[in-house]
């Protein structure tokens, strides 16, 4: 991917979201590997992060790839709900 390709991506709120649900993902994951108020923290404010991305993403046409992410989303919000 050449810099012109990845500055697209950055743009396309599909992307920003699916990115978003990543960060969030790898959040959880540390705070489940790492139990600490801080991580714990983080991944809530990821979790936040993304769902605002999702909500800008749904506006798009192309509902699959958002309603996947929203799931992957889901279940680490269940992930994290069940560490507390």
């Amino acid at each position: 991917m050449n810099r012109h390709d990845s500055s697209l991506q950055s743009q396309n709120p599909i992307s920003q979201a699916q990115n978003s649900v990543e960060k969030a993902h790898r959040a959880v994951t540390q705070a489940q590997s790492h139990p600490t108020d801080t991580t714990l923290q983080q991944a809530h404010n990821a979790i936040e992060k993304a769902e605002h991305a999702l909500d800008d993403a749904s506006l798009s046409f192309n509902q699959a790839p958002v309603d996947q992410a929203r799931e992957a989303l889901e279940d680490d919000k269940q992930a994290l709900a069940e560490m507390e």
